[in-house]
């Protein structure tokens, strides 16, 4: 699969933009805040649902406007399919594809399977744990057609409980035993409790079976960019640890609500959920020892790329189609040894998108066709002022 046109609206620091976009290499140049990487993340949105770059869609509409709206035009098999996202300022994103009727995010999701190597990708080894969640939520909705529903309806059952738990940290038993409001809350507790228990496994299960597929993959590309003796390995970390060794089944779910029983009166003080796969967690291991404390800087960034090839490489396994491969102003930040690396990979991909700010940041790649983005902001701004006159 190639995109053959991508397309913005009031997304982030674009007003209106149409990139058509060529095979093999393009290289997407320009000084840093003329809005190279938002135009990269909007193919991430697409893709995924979601950006690596900021936890919630408002940020992602240019200010002042009701909505942002993603374009592309993807070619696969002689055939070319147009897919749309339109991102509001507020409420649930909705997609449409070729024109067709609006359609729920989740049916967009992992219809145009890309892979977005970032500088931020560093901090998927040291940094917090929901760099590491991101990482593996935009992975496994690509990979499970029915993952972003799972989560969503996981988080929205998360928020509601948290909100109850917020009220009842507010409120204070009744000493005249009347109470009615409170004991009606506590049993509104237990039904919201009962339901995220039995999503928030199901979660925990499917991201289970990512970290799964990813391992194997992690291992083997790590060895051939750090050495043959070098033994790279991650483990995932779920708040519902019950679901390691029971399963999904009734038996799991009463030893998660037994454990939130316990932790209840730390949750009634604080008003927040203090288990949930929001706390989930990866965890990394080199030749034995954690990752996030003894890796270099330079094992952190091979490490990160590792995950990265890894993730590329178990997409075009699930779907058959080569994700396109984002490379966001990660050249500038590498030694030459990893540029080299890099590079070998980027010449057996049929489309790869890289950002620079300078000619200096890029190595020579042999065909590779270049967008100058001071042009296109240029254009854009003369566009604007025209439409002002």
């Amino acid at each position: 699969m190639r995109i053959s046109r991508l397309a913005v609206d009031d997304y982030r620091s674009w007003s209106s933009l149409v990139v058509d976009l060529d095979e093999g290499v393009t290289i997407l140049q320009g000084r840093n805040g003329l809005g190279k990487t938002n135009l990269v993340e909007a193919l991430e949105v697409l893709s995924t649902g979601s950006s690596h770059r900021v936890s919630s869609s408002a940020p992602l509409v240019r200010r002042g406007r009701p909505r942002a709206t993603v374009r592309a035009n993807a070619e696969q098999d002689g055939r070319t399919d147009t897919y749309e996202l339109t991102i509001p300022l507020r409420g649930a994103n909705r997609a449409r594809i070729d024109g067709g009727p609006s359609l729920y995010m989740r049916d967009l999701v992992g219809k145009v399977p890309s892979v977005t190597f970032s500088p931020e990708d560093q901090r998927l080894v040291t940094g917090e744990p929901s760099g590491r969640r991101s990482f593996l939520d935009q992975t496994a909705v690509q990979l499970d057609p029915d993952y972003y529903r799972v989560k969503q309806e996981t988080a929205r059952l998360a928020q509601q409980r948290g909100a109850l738990l917020k009220r009842l940290a507010r409120s204070e038993p009744d000493p005249g035993g009347v109470g009615m409001d409170r004991e009606a809350e506590l049993s509104g507790l237990e039904v919201w409790t009962g339901q995220f228990i039995q999503r928030g496994m199901e979660l925990t299960a499917r991201r289970m079976k990512v970290v799964e597929k990813l391992a194997g993959p992690l291992g083997d590309i790590y060895r051939n960019l750090a050495g043959e003796d070098q033994v790279v390995e991650m483990a995932y970390l779920p708040s519902f640890a019950e679901v390691l060794d029971g399963g999904v089944g009734p038996q799991t779910a009463a030893a998660i609500s037994r454990h939130f029983q316990r932790v209840w009166p730390g949750e009634q003080a604080r008003g927040v959920n203090l288990l949930g796969p929001q706390r989930d967690d990866l965890e990394f291991s080199l030749n034995g020892m954690p990752a996030r404390d003894y890796a270099s800087n330079g094992e952190e960034w091979t490490l990160a790329l590792a995950l990265r090839l890894a993730e590329h490489r178990i997409l075009a396994e699930a779907s058959g189609l080569t994700p396109i491969l984002v490379l966001d102003d990660v050249f500038a930040q590498l030694d030459e040894r990893r540029r080299s690396q890099i590079i070998r990979f980027v010449q057996d991909q049929p489309q790869t998108l890289i950002t620079a700010a300078s000619p200096g940041d890029v190595p020579d790649l042999e065909g590779a066709h270049l967008i100058d983005i001071a042009d296109l902001a240029d254009r854009q701004r003369q566009t604007e002022a025209g439409v002002g006159l």
